[in-house]
């Protein structure tokens, strides 16, 4: 954004130019001038837009942040709370550094499979599953700090390619089973929904790195009813319940009441 001390004279860009050199439509650049998240500086006398170069660097991390999967209405909290362009930008490289770091790891990981599959040879997993495992690596360390993070990245490395894949075959089973109990419409405090919980719970416990390793029942109790809620919000969790989620939160937050108690 220009400095309000300069007597420079700000450079305009049309919406058609903006429209053209970002990828997006002209209709797009309106619906954001309408929703508050991009204004134009000015517009002209026969209705056109016109933009200023900090009005690009603003159009530019919404168009980082829309990659990321975030809502527009997000994107207008996140930015509108920003003082410093400077620091935002290189927020977003560092964020753009690490996926192309993980990206970078996986197309690795694909050509050991690719090769192992010509050559005949014998497929490593910790090799062929490397950056497949950290698509969460960001949130589980703000969630629940770094150590859980790498305690967890630690265990699921240590295992092997049938043991990765039976603890995936084995919550796919458990998430059917979630949907045909939804389906069925049965309560969350029913002795199947309770019985689909626990099993929810030991597959939990599976996982080492996690609070239910912290042996506070406290811990316990809130990971549980956190991750339930995070089903519901999350339509990344969402969709593997079928529309079932607030019956797996519900029926987990009862299992947690029930089952821990607290000192």
């Amino acid at each position: 954004m220009k400095d309000s001390t300069s007597h420079e004279p700000a450079v305009h860009h049309s919406i058609a130019h903006v429209s053209k050199s970002a990828g997006i439509s002209s209709r797009t650049l309106r619906h954001y001038d309408q929703i508050g998240l991009l204004k134009p500086d000015y517009l002209s006398a026969n209705g056109y837009r016109f933009y200023t170069d900090g009005q690009l660097v603003r159009l530019q991390q919404i168009l980082l942040l829309k990659q990321l999967g975030i809502k527009l209405e997000t994107i207008a909290e996140i930015l509108d709370e920003q003082r410093d362009e400077l620091v935002a930008l290189s927020t977003h490289k560092e964020q753009l550094h690490r996926q192309r770091a993980a990206l970078d790891r996986q197309i690795a990981a694909l050509e050991h499979s690719i090769s192992t599959l010509t050559t005949g040879g014998n497929m490593e997993p910790e090799k062929s599953f490397d950056g497949f495992n950290e698509q969460y690596k960001q949130e589980v360390a703000e969630r629940w700090g770094a150590d859980a993070y790498e305690a967890s990245n630690r265990w699921w490395r240590s295992k092997t390619g049938d043991q990765q894949n039976a603890f995936m075959e084995e919550v796919k089973m458990l998430n059917q089973d979630w949907i045909v109990a939804g389906k069925n419409s049965v309560p969350a405090d029913s002795f199947e929904a309770q019985e689909l919980a626990a099993r929810h719970v030991r597959w939990l416990q599976s996982a080492k790195g996690t609070p239910l390793d912290s042996g506070d029942p406290a811990q316990h109790k809130a990971y549980i009813c956190n991750l339930g809620e995070m089903y519901v919000a999350d339509p990344r969790f969402s969709k593997n319940y079928g529309g079932y989620a607030e019956l797996v939160r519900d029926a987990l937050r009862i299992f947690a009441e029930r089952a821990i108690e607290l000192d």
